[in-house]
């Protein structure tokens, strides 16, 4: 067994030990004729440890070069230093892994771009490991939420046969070897595939939530969704993760106190559990990221209907470059300056018109709207994506059909409309997209360990 004590127990004063080993990588070390520091992380917290080699102990420091693994026992004394509180005088050292000139992080800051080329090594530096812890605080605040709020975590398959956004943007899984399909009347033969059908990765796991949510009342997937998505934009990758829950005995007004709890949540867990590495993205990167933890704690999220939102930006007409009008989406502009310049914090936009909206969101009383809203954040734009579920059988008949579905396709979605309906919703969150808001990182592939993109796979 490999004994070992963290430095973030260290450092945060929960080790009481005076006598320790620790492990880690070598940020930087520096030699005097007396003395010789190491600054080392183990990734546990963002601080680094310093240690101390009497240089009468210790005659030969070659293998202290940056990105070097070693293990080191020694004191925990009070540091002379005012960077850090505690440091460990060395009494042994073991060089564990050795590194040498080649290194490639050796200066103490890197550009994003370079650290991109580098996915196996930048969670070493302070971005990215902060980024990787706040990752894991965000999932755990997912999951108790949830928990707290009688929810059910469940698994969503990943192969499936339905392109719930109806983009046609999945990506297509076969056992056929691509070099010999075969054709029927020019058309592939899906009998010799491994399901006897297409098949495609998961872009969503809301129509296989649904079924649950009509049997055990509130239920949420947590996992893997993909886009065959070509755009290359900083908000776009093949790869990211989902929280989708799914309701029965929701309405619209249901689904949006559930999301503006649920996103107070969230930021209310990381502000307490991450406040060292908030700071630190707070310093370099998003100069106003702890204003932006209270108003996600502390203000009411506004709320308009798509049809007063389009009458705002008319008005604001000379704002765009585009002119606005009722049956649009709602831009990337529209939505800066409806949270960033009018509202001023994040903003619920609700019934959408029907026609630019999946068929699967209920039909409003006027015939020409949907009970649909998208949350809306300053600085990011659309973030959340939630409706109340059309659950009356002839209604959702007639908007599949408008909308180029085959019923056969879906025929245990309709299943669910004739045996037991009940008014249900939901909503989508990408995790990754709350990250980026949550550590005031600018592009999606800096907040994912593996990014994947169009033409990209590292």
């Amino acid at each position: 067994m490999i004994e070992r004590t963290s430095i973030k127990s260290i450092l945060e004063g929960d080790c009481k030990e005076e006598k320790v080993t620790v492990y880690g990588w070598v940020r930087t070390a520096r030699s005097g004729k007396n003395v010789a520091f190491a600054s080392i992380t183990d990734g546990s917290v963002i601080s680094p440890l310093q240690i101390v080699f009497d240089r009468d102990k210790f005659n030969d420091i070659s293998g202290l070069t940056t990105g070097a693994c070693i293990r080191v026992s020694g004191r925990i004394v009070e540091s002379q230093g005012t960077e850090q509180s505690r440091e460990i005088s060395a009494d042994e050292l073991e060089i564990v892994g050795p590194t040498g000139d080649d290194y490639p992080l050796q200066k103490k800051r890197h550009s994003i771009e370079f650290l991109r080329s580098l996915p196996h090594l930048r969670a070493r530096t302070n971005t990215f490991g902060a980024v990787f812890r706040m990752s894991h605080h965000l999932s755990l605040a997912i999951h108790r939420f949830f928990d707290e709020n009688g929810f059910f975590f469940i698994h969503a398959p990943l192969i499936t046969t339905s392109d719930a956004e109806g983009a046609g943007e999945a990506f297509q899984v076969t056992s056929m070897p691509l070099d010999s399909i075969t054709l029927k009347n020019g058309n592939v033969n899906y009998s010799t595939d491994y399901f006897k059908r297409q098949a495609f990765l998961t872009v969503s796991a809301q129509l296989e939530a649904e079924p649950l949510a009509l049997a055990m009342g509130k239920v949420y997937t947590f996992g893997p969704t993909f886009r065959a998505d070509p755009s290359d934009t900083r908000f776009h990758t093949a790869e990211f993760w989902m929280i989708e829950p799914e309701m029965a005995f929701f309405d619209l007004d249901d689904d949006i106190l559930l999301i503006e709890d649920f996103i107070k949540y969230t930021a209310r867990y990381l502000h307490e559990k991450c406040s060292e590495d908030i700071s630190f993205f707070n310093k370099f990167y998003e100069k106003d990221l702890k204003e932006r933890y209270q108003m996600l704690m502390e203000s009411d999220f506004a709320r308009i209907t798509y049809t007063d939102a389009i009458e705002l930006l008319k008005k604001n007409r000379s704002s765009f470059e585009v002119a606005p009008e009722w049956g649009s989406d709602i831009s990337t502009e529209y939505e800066r300056f409806l949270a960033d310049e009018h509202f001023g914090c994040p903003v619920f936009v609700t019934d959408y018109p029907a026609m630019i909206k999946p068929f699967y969101m209920r039909l409003n009383d006027d015939g020409k709207t949907v009970a649909c809203t998208d949350l809306l954040f300053p600085q990011v734009g659309e973030t959340v994506g939630g409706s109340q579920r059309e659950e009356r059988l002839d209604v959702l008949t007639i908007r599949a059909r408008e909308c180029g579905i085959n019923l056969d396709d879906y025929s245990w979605y309709f299943d669910l409309r004739k045996w037991g309906s009940a008014p249900h919703s939901g909503f989508g969150l990408g995790f990754e997209r709350l990250l980026m808001y949550l550590t005031g990182m600018e592009n999606i592939r800096d907040v994912i360990p593996f990014p994947r993109s169009k033409g990209k796979m590292i």
